[in-house]
């Protein structure tokens, strides 16, 4: 049996194992910011940390914690590390929802703990990525399954009634993927708009969006409505849901994390699969993100840096960025209450019920972001 004590030791052991990479001074941590166009290419790759700390500050009954952790590889740009813990629980362990394929470190503390507290660190590797879409090839094609789960409707992205009916409208006169893809990207980017008032990333319920008509939203409500209309094309695409970890090395302060304290900075970004070009980087939202928020802030579409943003993100972004997962519909083991729409915040119960995941200061947690030399 695993005590208390077990785990603490472990964990402890196991910082030591992980503080045996250096961690980059903040300036190469920053790598340099000056401001030039916005043009990822190919690049170097990257480690990164990012240590995330859970307190429960009014635990009561039964108190669990789920802390997302990188289950998302894509050999071109991303690549999954080691993850360690240290904590007072009685028993942590990475778990994966089945359904969902969300991986998460599950945390169980001992009725009557008065200082519940566990502190992850989780480690990936990453670096730019773009994809030349001048230059079709032959790229291995999606497994069935894989076109299935990457094609298929969730609770939040419906492929059919008024996202299919909005697809078609927007494709229409378009014969290739490319093509249709491209259409929906740029209606993206010219009929939505970030909305600073919507609380965390957004709900990305994306048939409520449509029927409202009011599209504006952050990155899970913008990037997941690019995702269905998509998919409502038979064309595989993913939320890929995660968290900005470094400055923008071309300048952009919308497009990167301007601290090392990260608690606020997830972001999702989008993957379509194009059969001539395989898994291929998009992000209309964060082209309205350069919208509203690049300073001077509100700028107008044919401002140079929104210009420059609106070509690189459709085929290209940063690898500033760490990955957690693709998940839909997650089911978080060990609690019955409803699914979550995805898994990008850590999340905890107690006798209360579900904590507030969006209210980090009185949840509490905190989450630090390093460059490390390996």
């Amino acid at each position: 049996m695993t005590t208390r004590r077990d785990l603490l030791k472990a964990g402890a052991l196991a910082g030591l194992s992980a503080g045996a990479a250096a961690l980059l001074p903040r300036a190469a941590f920053a790598q340099a910011t000056e401001a030039r166009v916005f043009a990822p290419t190919v690049g170097n790759w990257r480690s990164f940390q990012i240590t995330t700390t859970v307190e429960i500050l009014k635990p009561a009954g039964k108190v669990q914690a789920w802390l997302p952790v990188a289950s998302f590889s894509n050999p071109d740009w991303f690549k999954p590390g080691e993850n360690t813990w240290t904590t007072n629980a009685r028993s942590a362990k990475i778990v994966r929802d089945a359904r969902s394929g969300a991986d998460m470190l599950h945390v169980a503390w001992a009725e009557g703990e008065p200082a519940p507290k566990v502190e992850l660190v989780s480690r990936a590797t990453t670096r730019d990525f773009a994809v030349d879409l001048t230059k079709p090839g032959k790229p291995t094609p999606l497994t069935a399954e894989d076109r299935r789960r990457n094609t298929a409707a969730t609770d939040l992205i419906p492929t059919d009634g008024i996202v299919k009916a909005t697809s078609d409208k927007i494709v229409a006169g378009k014969a290739s993927e490319l093509d249709k893809v491209g259409a929906i990207f740029q209606w993206i980017v010219e009929n939505t708009y970030r909305n600073a008032a919507t609380r965390g990333c957004g709900i990305g319920d994306i048939a409520a969006l449509l029927k409202s008509g009011d599209l504006g939203g952050k990155c899970a409500d913008l990037n997941a409505l690019f995702v269905g209309l998509v998919r409502a094309q038979g064309i595989p695409a993913r939320d890929v849901y995660g968290l900005r970890v470094v400055p923008s090395r071309f300048g952009y302060k919308s497009l990167g994390a301007n601290s090392e304290i990260v608690t606020k900075a997830q972001h999702c970004r989008a993957e379509v699969f194009l059969s001539e070009f395989g898994w291929t980087p998009m992000d209309p939202a964060d082209v309205r993100k350069v919208v509203l928020e690049e300073p001077p802030g509100k700028l107008a579409l044919d401002d140079p840096k929104v210009v420059a943003a609106r070509k690189a993100l459709f085929g290209s972004w940063e690898g500033n960025w760490f990955a957690y997962n693709t998940a839909h519909d997650v089911a978080l083991p060990g609690f019955d209450g409803p699914h979550l729409g995805f898994l990008m915040y850590p999340q905890a119960v107690t006798a209360s019920g579900l904590l507030d995941c969006l209210d980090p200061d009185n949840f509490k947690y905190t989450i630090r972001a390093a460059e490390i030399a390996v």
